[in-house]
């Protein structure tokens, strides 16, 4: 009788623990942020990507996880294509599902989610050859090659794991490695690098004058919540200056990963918190404002889902060539477009050098033609660094003037260099660590057998 008494009062207690703990902010935004991240991850590097997941697990998430990583399991669903997972297995579960053309998503409310909608890619990934003899012509081959190595180390000591590098000159591929793990046709995480495509989307739909970023009015997912938001642009959104709190921390506890990993309508969640500052008066770098300018967007994309990724397709993607990508969609079916595109190196590098070349792609403009300009003006109280979905490297960083990026959480990089012709993208799993990527795209330029102007030969490694 006593046991029994013992044990039943341990079972309450271990309940009510769990019950308090499920109110908290560690219940409500921390472990399920944990437990989405490793759901949604695992699927989307699985069978999005194509990398193996134990490896996928070990370089992109158990950094990041520290000692959760040990108490967080995961259950793989090949049939299905799903991967939940949970606080030993069994707590604050998540599951992410795989479905082909549209890439992972969590899934919080299994009765309105349809697992079987598809929208299979239209062509396969047609991957660019190197030009042995027009790389020699411009590059000092052996220079070019030192760069490529030293941007992947010695595997056996090198914690970077730079898993791909890609480098196009006046449009050509003129080098690329890729880390055993990976390959050509590795679709990359492009994680922010994402924000510089829907920057890039919201130029192709000016250009056809669908929309106007400067118009008041155009954010849906605002008007829907207080026409006292009706202010705010499209381009104060990609500026990161929409001015409400979605402050984004990366500690599992900000409203960003509550966004991101709790949440079916982010566009909705992103819209609905307070409102401390009007919009361009205050620069706060927060993915929420992309998410309601991509939400924006896609309503020019078609009236369903199958309709605005192919409408994205034909749009953005396929005049620029680029066939590989994935760009995933959250649970309300809005295109998740602060971070979770993926794309091989190349077409990763074709976007970059839609900008190289001013917005002119295989000899038709794209981009309205002062777009490049747009993009890289530095937005007010970003001290400089962030444009309109592209950031812009400081004097000290080793790179020509005239530089800008597309950059992504862990490093991943797209260096865009306008006067020397010149795209260099790199990807990996960087994690507490310089990827030493500036070095990089100083060394591939420095490798050019033309004169360069306005690049430092004394190289500063810079935090990444």
């Amino acid at each position: 009788m006593i046991k029994r008494i013992l044990a039943g009062t341990a079972a309450i207690i271990l309940v009510g623990g769990v019950a308090a703990l499920n109110l908290s902010p560690i219940g409500r935004v921390y472990l399920p942020s944990g437990t989405g991240i490793v759901a949604k991850q695992i699927c989307s590097q699985t069978w999005v990507a194509g990398l193996d997941s134990d490896f996928a697990r070990e370089v992109y998430l158990d950094p990041l996880l520290g000692g959760a990583a040990s108490v967080i399991t995961t259950q793989i669903d090949e049939e299905a294509r799903s991967v939940s997972a949970g606080v030993f297995g069994i707590f604050w579960q998540q599951t992410a599902v795989w479905r082909d053309g549209l890439g992972c998503t969590l899934v919080h409310d299994a009765g309105t989610f349809d697992a079987d909608l598809t929208v299979p890619v239209s062509q396969d990934f047609q991957p660019m050859e190197i030009d042995a003899d027009f790389r020699d012509t411009h590059f000092d081959t052996s220079a070019l090659e030192a760069a490529i190595d030293a941007a992947f180390g010695d595997p056996e000591t090198d914690d970077r794991n730079t898993l791909g590098v890609a480098v196009l000159y006046q449009g050509q591929l003129v080098a690329e490695r890729y880390a055993p793990q990976a390959s050509r046709e590795t679709r990359f995480h492009g994680w922010s690098m994402t924000k510089s495509t829907m920057a890039t989307l919201a130029g192709r739909l000016q250009y056809q004058g669908l929309i106007d970023i400067d118009a008041e009015g155009s954010v849906p997912a605002l008007s829907a919540v207080s026409p006292d938001y009706e202010d705010v642009t499209i381009d104060a959104l990609l500026r990161m200056a929409g001015g409400f709190a979605i402050a984004e921390l990366n500690d599992g506890t900000d409203p960003n990963s509550q966004m991101l990993f709790t949440q079916s309508d982010m566009a909705h969640f992103a819209a609905t918190r307070e409102r401390l500052y009007a919009p361009l008066e205050h620069w706060q770098y927060m993915s929420g404002n992309t998410i309601m300018a991509t939400h924006a967007m896609q309503q020019f994309l078609g009236d369903d889902i199958p309709s605005r990724v192919q409408g994205l397709r034909e749009i953005l993607f396929e005049p620029l060539g680029m066939y590989s990508p994935i760009l995933e969609i959250d649970e309300a079916g809005t295109f998740q477009g602060s971070s979770y595109m993926y794309a091989t190196a190349q077409d990763w590098a074709r976007l970059a050098w839609l900008y190289a070349n001013d917005g002119v792609y295989a000899g038709e403009r794209l981009l309205p033609e002062d777009w490049n300009e747009i993009v890289s003006t530095p937005t007010d109280g970003s001290d400089r660094a962030y444009g309109m979905g592209f950031w812009l490297p400081s004097e000290h960083d080793g790179v020509p003037e005239g530089t800008f990026m597309m950059s992504g959480f862990q490093s991943q990089w797209g260096f865009i260099m306008p006067e020397q012709d010149l795209v260099v993208v790199r990807f990996g799993a960087t994690n507490r660590t310089s990827s030493r990527s500036y070095e990089l795209a100083a060394a591939v330029v420095s490798a050019l057998r033309e004169p360069q102007d306005g690049i430092e030969t004394d190289l500063v490694t810079q935090p990444e």
